[in-house]
């Protein structure tokens, strides 16, 4: 099992696992070290320390060795490089009118290769841009496109709270943020108020949610899914409860859409009918005609002031 060390090689950047078995030194939270990551020979920093994990998959690059004064100043002339890569491609992009524009141009410690972030609405043909920048510089070129949110933490700025932006500060990540959460926190939906400098909803939206996700609440085991569920089952059965118990004359049920609830408006209720004479007699005696008969018009004018009632409360509540 190989002793790994967590590196991050940019402020709020991601933390990536190199192996330190081979460099033979102690790395302390702090120190500044030499790798060869993905791009090329980098500096990056110890933010995790030594510990001892099961092997993986993925093959796990090694930490060459602690920064020496040599490689500190080798980065510090590589920012003038940068500068001048820099410059000689937005002189090309505006020669050549390609629709991009170039955020930041990175190289690697020992300048084998350069790396330039760029935005656009969309693809772009950038042949013929790379080959004048290997022509010029004699090194491999790399282009990537970046969106809105990754140039807002690269560039930097400050919030309409009046602090740095929470991806320069803090955020290694972006989560999705939708317009549900400012629906939750009963915000005014004004995408000028609820956007930020990168024109997307504002990330710190999802920090006073609690119940958006698993990961917000770890000791909840069950899920938002089927919470909904559940709450949805106890609805229908209440609803079901109601509708089938006997509705009362002057009753209004009117049907609330947040809740989901059925919610009683008045008290009055039926009397119930008065037991007719024909019940008392035997099964050998006859039911008078005409008490049968009174009771049947009787149902049915009860049951005509229904229907005006409900019809005259389905025409307020269309209008």
């Amino acid at each position: 099992m190989p002793d790994v060390i967590g590196i991050r090689f940019k402020d709020c950047g991601k933390i990536y696992d190199f192996e330190a078995n081979g460099s033979g030194a102690e790395f302390k939270k702090g120190d500044c070290v030499v790798v060869e990551s993905d791009l090329g020979l980098s500096i990056g920093s110890v933010i995790i320390e030594k510990r001892t994990v099961e092997a993986s998959a993925r093959e796990l690059r090694k930490v060459l060795r602690k920064a020496t004064e040599e490689d500190f100043k080798q980065k510090q002339d590589n920012e003038a490089f940068e500068k001048e890569a820099r410059d000689y491609c937005v002189e090309r992009i505006m020669a050549r009118g390609l629709p991009m524009k170039l955020v930041f141009t990175e190289s690697t410690l020992d300048k084998k290769r350069i790396v330039f972030y760029f935005t656009a609405d969309g693809r772009i043909d950038f042949r013929e841009l790379v080959k004048d920048l290997a022509a010029k510089f004699k090194t491999r070129i790399e282009m990537r496109q970046i969106g809105v949110r990754d140039e807002a933490k690269i560039v930097g700025g400050f919030g309409m709270c009046g602090r740095e932006l929470c991806c320069r500060t803090f955020l290694t990540s972006f989560e999705p943020i939708s317009i549900k959460m400012a629906k939750q926190q009963e915000l005014v939906l004004n995408m000028s108020k609820l956007s930020g400098i990168c024109g997307r909803l504002m990330c710190c939206l999802s920090y006073e949610i609690s119940d958006e996700t698993i990961a917000v609440h770890p000791k909840d085991d069950t899920t938002a899914a089927e919470k909904s569920m559940s709450t949805k089952d106890e609805t229908e059965a209440a609803g079901s409860t109601l509708r089938d118990a006997p509705q009362p004359v002057g009753e209004t049920l009117r049907e609330d859409a947040l809740r989901e609830t059925v919610i009683e408006t008045t008290a009055k209720h039926i009397e119930p009918p008065a037991p007719s004479q024909s019940a008392g007699l035997s099964s050998t005696d006859k039911p008078q005609p005409g008490t049968s008969a009174e009771n049947t018009q009787e149902q049915k004018q009860g049951h005509g002031q229904k229907k005006r009632r409900r019809w005259r409360w389905r025409k307020f509540h269309k209008k």
